[in-house]
């Protein structure tokens, strides 16, 4: 019974507002028992709803507005005020209905996500035939073939075609993105033009776009400490009113007037204005891919000061190039890089794997190369058995733990390269030297402009923290006018940095993109991460998840979670605002039943209206600074 009158509440509203308007008529005209008659039933019929829902809130000891408005009508039919008793409840549920609607367009962007998930997919099956299946039954290893116009049903790789994809459900960028074969595809993307076979990597509730409409989903739960305060304050509030409306008619003798002041009192604005707000400004993030998890992280993050960058795939695009091999004591290039290359198969590093693509590029066969033993040393480099070599590739650190020195000449061109925007990777075969590869990156096109735009809207501080030798950090820092940057660092290095900070007093967020990077982004107030270069484990860690790897996601973001914030306030201040301004003109006389609901609904409708600003906010509309100049950099 009462889900089928919950199911109907649009229904009763719009008889029970036909009604009021049947008895206004009514008693115009003078046939005042049919109005007195379409008034009490109008009132009746709107009246349920509310008193079922206070009946349930009582049930669970709590004291709801429902419950003001419960008193405040019977004591309205009481003492024969059924104008004021139907339009009361009316205007009640109008606004409800309003808060419901806009609820619902402020989680329209999670709606179109869920609207844009695929729901078939065709698959080649062994025996050449191709099968049209439901996008639940793709399985690991499956072999899906896409068509122009068709989306992407699961997370794969490409095996065969080229093809320009639409990636907006995913990073939130409209420009279609090419991909070639060995590249990534993930679920929810649109093939613009082109003709893709794939491999499923990840399929069912496992792809990165069930992922991303399961973050939002959690996010628009999720509360704000605004939100959390309102809940707490309405079981104070309920009681409290109703015992100074009780105060009101001791000292008035006037029960039209202590009933008055209790519907009037009712903070239906201060209630629905926080929820509003927090729920657009995810939905707003979402929309312009970034995922932000939950109200109190928007909150927090609106409090940042202080911003801490890793280098590399977050300051720096991550898309490195071997730049150089120089060999020392007449080591043949291309047999060290060979035997490098090989010894980096094992590796899941970026550096390790850009040696060995550059490898592979040149046609070398790496299949053909014995690799006997091997360890990555985190945060140093590896050490292998290579065609009986003694390898070992990296960084000075691991050079010196090794016991293999440093010539003057290998150091200096190690510096020089260095210098020039370079990682140098030291390569010593069986305890010496034997050459130097050189690894360059380049700065985000975005990276000066978006930490410009932060540092406008409030962000005193932004920091480097790197693993890569200083020359490179000290280019880069220079470059995007950094505050401070630390080099050579290892993850526990970073997580012990952003505890001095945090014990300093700075609000840290923290962006990194790699597994190294975890565990800072664990440590600081704020974690976040790059979604579509970045890892899983960045990922869930994570508050904050750029999906599109641009820094302007992240002034987005920033700027968004202030606005937000901003927006909360403003929609608090105009409810208690109007209803103390209301209260002060009930205790005067001048602010009657009906026209105090009227006002107070239409507080409502303006906080919403409020809230609604926020789903076109777009950081993108102020005034662009000028492209930084672009500069290679070591990875």
């Amino acid at each position: 019974m009462i889900t089928h009158i919950n199911h109907h509440k649009n229904h009763i509203t719009t008889f029970s507002g036909m009604l009021i308007t049947l008895g206004f008529i009514s008693n115009s005209i003078g046939n005042k028992t049919i109005g007195a008659s379409a008034l009490i039933i109008a009132t009746i019929l709107a009246g349920v709803p509310i008193f079922i829902k206070a009946i349930q809130a009582l049930r669970m000891k709590a004291f709801s507005i429902d419950l003001l408005v419960s008193i405040a009508v019977i004591g309205a039919l009481y003492i024969g005020e059924f104008t004021e008793s139907a339009v009361v409840t009316f205007l009640f549920l109008f606004g409800d209905y309003l808060e419901r609607r806009t609820l619902e367009k402020t989680r329209s962007s999670l709606r179109e996500l869920v609207d844009m998930a695929p729901q078939e997919a065709t698959v080649l099956r062994a025996n050449g035939n191709a099968e049209k299946i439901p996008v639940e039954e793709v399985e690991k290893g499956d072999r899906v073939i896409i068509h122009p116009g068709g989306k992407i049903p699961v997370d794969g790789r490409i095996v065969s075609g080229n093809a320009s994809i639409n990636e907006a459900a995913i990073t939130g960028e409209a420009i279609p993105s090419a991909k070639s074969i060995d590249d990534k595809v993930f679920s929810g993307t649109i093939l613009d033009t082109g003709y893709l076979e794939m491999i499923a990597e990840r399929v069912g509730d496992d792809t990165t776009f069930a992922k991303i409409i399961e973050l939002v989903e959690e996010a628009q739960e999720s509360k704000s400490k605004a939100e959390k305060f309102l809940d707490k304050f309405a079981n104070i509030y309920t009681p409290a009113v109703v015992v100074l409306s009780i105060i009101v008619y001791i000292f008035t003798r006037d029960l039209h007037m202590a009933i008055t002041f209790l519907v009037i009192a009712c903070p239906g604005a201060l209630v629905i204005g926080a929820p509003v707000s927090s729920v657009a400004g995810i939905g707003n993030g979402a929309k312009n891919g970034v995922l932000i998890k939950g109200g109190e992280i928007m909150d927090k993050f609106s409090k940042v000061d202080t911003l801490v960058f890793d280098k590399t795939g977050t300051l720096t695009k991550g898309k490195p190039e071997v730049t150089d091999i120089h060999t020392f004591n007449k080591m043949n290039k291309d047999t060290l890089l060979k035997l490098v290359a090989k010894a980096e198969t094992i590796s899941e590093h970026h550096l390790g794997q850009t040696i060995v693509k550059k490898a592979q590029n040149q046609g070398f066969d790496l299949a053909a190369i014995k690799l006997t033993d091997g360890e990555a040393i985190k945060g140093y480099g590896i050490k292998a058995i290579v065609d009986d070599y003694k390898l070992v590739a990296g960084n000075r650190k691991l050079m010196k733990n090794e016991n293999i020195s440093l010539a003057n000449d290998v150091e200096l061109y190690a510096v020089k390269r260095e210098k020039a925007g370079n990682s140098a990777i030291f390569i010593a075969l069986d305890g010496e030297i034997s050459g130097v590869v050189s690894i360059a990156d380049q700065i985000r096109d975005d990276a000066k402009e978006a930490l410009a735009q932060m540092r406008g809207n409030g962000i005193k501080k932004i920091v480097m923290l790197t693993g890569d030798n200083k020359h490179t950090a000290e280019a880069v820092a220079t470059e995007l006018g950094l505050d401070e940057f630390h080099a050579e660092l290892l993850p526990e290095n970073k997580v012990d940095y952003i505890k001095e900070l945090k014990n300093s007093g700075h609000i840290v967020a923290m962006a990194g993109d790699g597994i190294n990077d975890a565990p800072a982004i664990a440590t600081a107030d704020i974690g976040l991460a790059m979604g579509e270069g970045g890892t899983d484990i960045s990922m869930e860690t994570a508050d904050i998840v750029l999906m599109a790897d641009k820094l302007m996601q992240f002034s987005h973001a920033y700027s968004l979670s202030k606005a937000t914030i901003r927006n909360m306030k403003q929609n608090m201040f105009i409810a208690v605002g109007v209803v103390v301004i209301l209260l002060s003109g009930v205790l005067m006389g001048s602010v009657h039943l009906a026209s105090g609901m009227f006002i107070h609904e239409a507080s409502v409708l303006v906080v919403i209206l409020n809230a609604m600003r926020l789903i076109r906010f777009n950081r993108k509309n102020k005034q662009a600074s000028p492209k930084p100049t672009v500069i290679p950099v070591k990875v």
